[in-house]
């Protein structure tokens, strides 16, 4: 999967093609003025597939909100109809021959692709806990961690260094099986409404999962019953959010080499 470069400056002679996506081509047509600069967006393909491009007469982008936010707008509009292959950000051809040979020479890997995402989008569901300190949470959870600390407090002195790691890897190991665990009992009942589900890095210590699934598109309020359904075990120690549709980031793989 294409990840954001942080930044991209690269040296073209006249105007480049920013590339935003890949699409199934169904004849050249534009999308108005909603490019990085206010470019206009258009496509450029061989009658198999088709980059969504605009043009760009300076070879330094950088990843500014508004730039950002231009790229986004564009896979958001392109979603409306079509689900597209989104191209990392910052990625520059010089012309309409690279764009051509790009096309060529990845032809039936972005077919291959647009196969396995046709009629989807993607759509995010988070979990956290929900409390003020997730380390005294854990100890009213886990009866084990609670008679650990308090056995290392008992003199009522400082903890060693050694006691700290101890029960700092204790914690950490009862973190990520309730992770497993909570997201093994998620993950079930979100996969009757999922082509497929992917699970995503936790960010913070107090998430409990980042999972994105990629939905049909007539699914979508069966993806939101199901989270309901998910969420309901719980209490309200723990809080669920999901967003989208977007483009599918997380299901697409794509090496472009310029």
């Amino acid at each position: 999967m294409p990840q954001p470069n942080k930044e991209v400056e690269k040296e073209t002679a006249g105007v480049g093609r920013y590339i935003y996506a890949i699409v199934p081509d169904q004849g050249q047509h534009d999308l108005g003025n909603i490019g990085l600069d206010e470019g206009l967006v258009y496509t450029i393909g061989n009658g198999r597939v088709a980059a969504v491009v605009s043009d760009l007469a300076s070879g330094r982008i950088r990843p500014q909100r508004r730039n950002l936010a231009a790229h986004q707008e564009v896979l958001k509009q392109l979603l409306r109809d079509v689900t597209p292959l989104p191209a990392a950000f910052g990625l520059l051809a010089d012309d309409d021959a690279a764009i051509a040979r790009i096309l060529k020479d990845n032809q039936d890997a972005f077919l291959g692709q647009l196969e396995r995402v046709s009629d989807g989008v993607e759509m995010g569901l988070r979990m956290t806990w929900d409390v003020p300190n997730i380390f005294e949470y854990f100890v009213g959870a886990h009866p084990e961690l609670q008679e650990l600390r308090d056995d290392f407090f008992r003199d009522g002195g400082n903890l060693t260094q050694d006691q700290m790691i101890t029960l700092g890897r204790s914690f950490e190991r009862l973190l990520e099986q309730d992770r497993e665990d909570f997201t093994d009992q998620v993950e079930a009942i979100m996969r009757t409404c999922s082509r497929e589900i992917k699970r995503n890095k936790c960010r913070t210590e107090k998430e409990v999962m980042n999972l994105a699934c990629l939905v049909k598109r007539g699914d979508q309020e069966r993806f939101e019953q199901a989270v309901l359904q998910a969420a309901r075990p719980f209490d309200n120690n723990f809080a669920f959010d999901f967003n989208g549709p977007w483009a599918p980031h997380n299901f697409v793989e794509m090496d472009i080499k310029l």
